[in-house]
């Protein structure tokens, strides 16, 4: 039984951070309390758990426009995080957990601007048929949260851009997304904002559980833990090194010949790689196959072994062409 209410709200939009903040404030909830934390990332794609990110989102896009790919302790699909987006996490013990209470703050928030919000079958909200809300959720011993998305004034064409699929063949294991129509509930309630959805879902949470919230208050000691999973979220193992293995396929003529590239990826290293050329230069397949061989799979590391194994500068140019047209 719920006896306590608390709220934390990051002014951080760092998504390793606010990842880290989120797994700490689980373990230092309690019996009988819910937390309910308000969070924000800029220009961040967020993975589930055991999701490929190169099948879910084009992270050399992403990467060179500022963003930043992060992953989460929770299953689901991809979603796209920017400041018009709001983020919200309820944590609380397995005993107390209920999901459909959970959602009814969300929509009691959505009410207060006049939306009404409806479940659907996903474990997503939608208004007007459309989705504004993608839910997801982590279990622990005794502890869960369940966590999602708020889209008020999200850039919607951001958000298509990054989560096309590779253009290449590119086979993997692993949990694909499932995409749907979304809306900004800025559309729907004209003058809406993050700030004003804060103070709505502050408002729901407390009317939903019938007691008053008090603010989460940290202490230098709990900063430095999460200062120490921030480090683990952000790392390239952690991100990319995942054990789902992969294939990768594509290829392209050009005026010195034609090329075929079949790459085989583990724990986001390729780990075999195979060539097929009709190009004068018949050293080129093994060349490129030596190079890309236990390379990273990311466009950055793969174009410098290209450029590295290839002596002539136009032929390096088109091969690194041809794996950036692939929306790695």
């Amino acid at each position: 039984m719920i006896r306590r209410l608390r709220i934390f709200e990051s002014t951080c939009v760092d998504p390793y951070w606010n990842l880290a903040v989120e797994k700490h404030l689980m373990d230092l909830t309690k019996p009988g309390e819910c937390i309910l934390y308000l969070w924000q990332n800029q220009n961040t794609v967020v993975i589930g758990q055991n999701q490929n990110p190169w099948v879910e989102c084009r992270t050399s896009l992403l990467e060179s426009e500022g963003g930043k790919l992060a992953r989460r302790l929770s299953g689901g699909g991809a979603v796209f995080h920017d400041l018009g987006n709001l983020n919200f996490t309820f944590l609380l013990s397995q005993e107390d957990y209920d999901v459909p209470r959970q959602l009814s703050v969300i929509q009691a928030a959505c009410a207060m601007t006049g939306i009404h919000a409806e479940q659907s079958g996903r474990n997503d909200l939608l208004a007007g048929g459309r989705k504004f809300s993608g839910n997801a959720f982590y279990h622990s011993a005794d502890r869960a949260y369940h966590h999602g998305t708020l889209l008020i004034d999200a850039d919607l064409e951001k958000l298509q851009r990054y989560l096309s699929p590779s253009k290449a063949k590119l086979e993997a294991k692993g949990v694909a997304s499932v995409r749907s129509r979304v809306v900004n509930l800025s559309t729907l309630s004209p003058g809406l904002t993050c700030q004003r959805m804060k103070t709505n879902m502050s408002a729901a949470f407390e009317d939903v559980y019938g007691l008053p919230a008090e603010p989460v208050l940290l202490t230098s000691a709990d900063y430095s833990v999460i200062e120490e999973l921030r480090t683990e979220y952000s790392s390239w193992d952690y991100l990319y090194g995942t054990p789902l293995p992969f294939s990768f396929e594509c290829q392209a003529r050009f005026p010195w010949g034609g090329i075929q590239l079949q790459l085989q990826a583990k724990d986001g290293i390729i780990t075999t790689a195979k060539v097929y050329s009709d190009a004068m230069d018949w050293q080129l397949p093994a060349a490129l196959e030596r190079a890309l061989s236990g390379c990273r799979f990311n466009l950055t590391d793969m174009s410098t072994a290209l450029r590295c194994a290839v002596p002539d500068s136009q032929t390096a140019l088109d091969l690194c062409a041809m794996l950036s047209e692939q929306s790695i």
